[in-house]
């Protein structure tokens, strides 16, 4: 890779990833809450509603915040959710009806019934980034979820690795790290869509336009060539970089 490319990437990313990244980000929701049942549970429902249009699916998570009074983990853990998302098949957010969400809901609480907290299914199912991706889908897939929770990971799932990076990132002034005890963040796999394959593309990170857990898999192992010891850093980077060139 040029040397060049490597220099803008780290550039970038060190401009981006600071503090004044969060009001325009999802991930900001997770810091408006206190205890940290509550930021991962938060944060794993702002993943999953984090698509399309921020001025859309912003206010359904902060509905869901307004709805649990700030308490999302037990919220969702004493099932409080059923009267402020009943199981009706009316629209929630775009393609996602309340019946998927409460389907989604009934399952996270099951997750927290058994293992105290996602982070305690994952760190009892997985040893690794990509191991999360699979266990997270694979648990969901099983409870009939599929409709918001990938079912597998062979597409990229760019919302659950979204999530993970969100846990599992120490030092960082946007994500939590509330997971790196358990899961290494040189294993999280990058956050793709198609905006990030197109900038990927354009960096001449990546050749292929599929937004593939292969393709995501061969992103992170160029920025780990970047970042060896934090190769989702790139992601900072890669957002930057459209922004800047749409600035021009």
């Amino acid at each position: 890779m040029d040397s060049d490319i490597y220099d803008i990437i780290r550039r970038l990313a060190a401009r981006y990833e600071t503090p004044d990244f969060l009001p325009a980000d999802p991930s900001h929701f997770m810091h408006e809450v206190e205890g940290e049942h509550n930021r991962e549970t938060t944060a794993f429902i702002a993943s999953c509603l984090s698509y399309g249009s921020r001025k859309q699916f912003f206010p359904k998570i902060q509905y869901v915040i307004d709805s649990a009074h700030g308490e999302v983990h037990r919220w969702v853990a004493d099932r409080a959710f059923a009267a402020d998302i009943p199981d009706e098949d009316r629209c929630y957010y775009r393609l996602y009806t309340f019946h998927d969400m409460y389907v989604m809901l009934s399952a996270l609480a099951d997750m927290i019934d058994t293992y105290g907290s996602i982070g305690g299914y994952v760190e009892r199912n997985a040893l690794d980034g990509y191991k999360a991706v699979c266990a997270l889908c694979r648990y969901f897939a099983e409870k009939g979820a599929s409709a918001i929770i990938p079912k597998d990971a062979r597409s990229a799932c760019k919302r659950v690795c979204m999530f993970l990076r969100w846990m599992v990132r120490d030092g960082s002034p946007v994500d939590l790290g509330l997971w790196s005890s358990f899961i290494d963040k040189r294993t999280l796999i990058m956050p793709m869509d198609t905006h990030v394959v197109h900038e990927a593309c354009r960096m001449g990170l990546l050749q292929s336009r599929s937004a593939s857990m292969s393709a995501a898999r061969k992103l992170t192992a160029r920025m780990l060539e970047i970042f060896p010891d934090d190769p989702l850093r790139g992601d900072f980077a890669l957002f930057g970089y459209g922004v800047d060139e749409h600035r021009k």
